[in-house]
């Protein structure tokens, strides 16, 4: 199991309060089955035009290519509970997202992906947004465990829920190989039940 507990990569800036699901990810693409090609459509209609014609705007600014640290406002993440919100920012390749405040169950999704939501005060993510935006090849340090954000010599206190942290850290977020680990308990227990008497044969 994966163990996330320090992240490290470059930063995007995307500003703006109560930035809904339906924003980050349209609803005509939730008709995708999969998800691997998700990383094309996050901020879709916000980054291009009905012309296909591109638009300014951080997904879409060179300078940001292969940034990895989202840094968001508040309530990011509102309106309907897609799973496909998180997906399509984690294939497009964002691995961690500080914010002001983020939408719970947003959180939780992106928690299950093993995507760190981690919250600080709106002076400290402008700060972070301003030197992001005006040095984006600096490295951001984001240290999940110790509830630390680190780029240019500035330290920023960042926070986010207990049982998600623990989650990350532990590597328990990752409930397909959580159940993969303990196939042989979990095969031992069935034995047991009337219900399950033939379980594993075949095995």
């Amino acid at each position: 199991m994966s163990k996330i507990i320090q992240l490290k990569g470059r930063g995007i800036v995307v500003r703006g309060n109560d930035l809904d699901t339906d924003r980050i990810i349209p609803a005509r693409y939730l008709k995708e089955v999969a998800f691997g090609n998700m990383g094309q459509y996050p901020f879709y209609d916000e980054r291009f035009g009905a012309d296909g014609e591109k638009k300014k705007h951080p997904f879409n600014d060179e300078r940001f290519s292969g940034a990895s640290i989202l840094l968001v406002n508040k309530n990011f993440g509102c309106g309907s509970s897609r799973e496909h919100a998180p997906q399509a920012l984690m294939r497009w390749g964002i691995k961690a997202i500080v914010g002001e405040s983020f939408a719970q169950i947003f959180a939780g999704n992106c928690t299950m992906l093993g995507i760190p939501t981690l919250v600080a005060s709106p002076d400290e993510i402008n700060l972070l947004m301003e030197l992001v935006e005006e040095h984006p090849n600096h490295l951001l340090e984001v240290d999940v465990q110790k509830n630390m954000i680190t780029v240019d010599k500035h330290e920023i206190t960042a926070t986010m829920n207990a049982s998600a942290q623990n989650a990350l850290t532990e590597g328990t977020w990752d409930s397909a190989s959580l159940l993969l680990s303990a196939k042989d308990k979990i095969k031992e227990v069935a034995t047991q039940l009337p219900y399950f008497n033939n379980f594993g044969d075949g095995q």
